[in-house]
């Protein structure tokens, strides 16, 4: 079984106001990019892939209301707060934050936790309050997954070494994987491995031996949960990455580099199509 996520950040923002989004009005974004990928993604078999989009929480209700009956896509959120609502407890004093009931309540099957991005904001925070324990990350973010599963979804959650942390990476993934997965059940979570050092302007990408190798251990580690390159599945990569054994699919984000960037629905599908099709050979 492969996993095609697709996380759109923050993609709606228009091009007038320094975005990258040319598609759609952002009051009809979420929708339109559902009802632009659902059609054609039928023509899988969800024996063979699965397809998940992670979207900001103002587009949640936008692409739910466009989804057709028995559609293929899963609709995710992205991430969760590290607290949530209880019975007797705390009913809903979340200003600015996103508790997994609220998400659940909207109708999310899945969670984006651990992205790189979340992980750099978190660690701004801890280090803001002058905090030296480095696992501090991995534990809120355990919370958050705990969260999560016990609403019913399932997660992606990602892991992923900087350039500092390259030369120690194995203790680096452990500890994420170790800490971050806690007491929560495997059959609930699949793993994004984001190479962090590699990714952006610039960069070398990550190659095939590395993500085959990180992909080894981390399915070592894990007993064999299912791992996806969370590094950016694109058209110059698509063959590559299917063709290694280890790697049961990928996190697709823009799909446009060059010229008007940003993230076109018939090249995400094209992307899918590249992908299934080196999978396949």
């Amino acid at each position: 079984m492969k996993h095609i996520f697709l996380n759109l950040k923050r993609f709606d923002v228009p091009r007038e106001l320094g975005g990258v989004n040319s598609i759609a009005d952002i009051r009809d974004w979420g929708g339109y990019i559902i009802k632009n990928t659902q059609e054609r993604l039928r023509r899988y078999s969800r024996e063979d892939v699965d397809f998940t989009m992670f979207f900001p929480e103002m587009h949640l209700m936008g692409a739910m209301d466009a989804r057709s009956e028995d559609s293929p896509v899963e609709i995710g959120c992205q991430s969760v707060f590290w607290m949530d609502v209880e019975p007797g407890g705390n009913f809903g004093a979340f200003t600015t934050a996103r508790p997994a009931a609220a998400m659940a309540a909207v109708g999310c099957s899945f969670a984006i936790i651990g992205h790189c991005e979340e992980r750099n904001f978190l660690t701004g925070v801890v280090k803001e309050g002058e905090g030296a324990d480095t696992n501090a990350v991995n534990r809120i973010l355990n919370r958050k997954v705990k969260n999560a599963i016990s609403r019913g979804m399932k997660v992606l959650y990602c892991i992923g070494e900087t350039g500092k942390e390259q030369e120690n990476w194995q203790e680096v993934l452990e500890k994420q994987l170790e800490i971050g997965i806690q007491g929560v059940d495997p059959s609930r979570i699949v793993i994004a491995y984001e190479p962090v050092w590699s990714i952006g302007p610039g960069k070398t990408p990550a190659g095939k031996d590395y993500i085959s190798m990180v992909a080894k251990f981390v399915k070592e580690k894990t007993n064999g949960m299912d791992v996806v390159y969370g590094g950016g599945l694109k058209q110059d990569n698509a063959g590559m990455l299917a063709s290694i054994d280890e790697i049961d699919g990928g996190l697709i984000a823009l799909t446009r580099f060059q010229g008007e960037i940003g993230f076109y629905p018939d090249e995400y599908l094209d992307i899918i199509e590249q992908y299934m099709s080196a999978v396949a050979v």
